[in-house]
């Protein structure tokens, strides 16, 4: 089940509730108006974001200003995700 946690230019910005065991470093999922499994796929790094993977195919245009909005909202996203799954663990930039 998803978690909605911030919507920008019509895309929902979210993680899921179960992120597998054990839990993957810290990320979040984007798709057009709402959650859905295929979303593209954004790490949150210590120093920035990093796509992972663009599966709904949002355009490239879109897609610069929500890995830019989502930059700039990294702790918001951070304190999030600590909150929800007691813990922060990232993925390394150079991955």
């Amino acid at each position: 089940m998803p978690k909605g946690l911030m919507d920008f230019l019509g895309y929902v910005i979210y993680f899921w509730i179960n992120e597998g065991t054990p839990t993957e470093p810290i990320h979040v999922h984007v798709a057009k108006g709402k959650p859905t499994s295929g979303a593209t796929k954004i790490w949150i790094t210590k120093t920035g974001v990093m796509l992972d993977h663009n599966d709904s195919k949002i355009p490239r245009k879109d897609l610069a200003k929500l890995l830019s909005f989502i930059n700039d909202n990294r702790n918001t996203l951070i304190a999030k995700w600590a909150m929800r799954f007691e813990q922060v663990k990232f993925k390394r930039d150079d991955a």
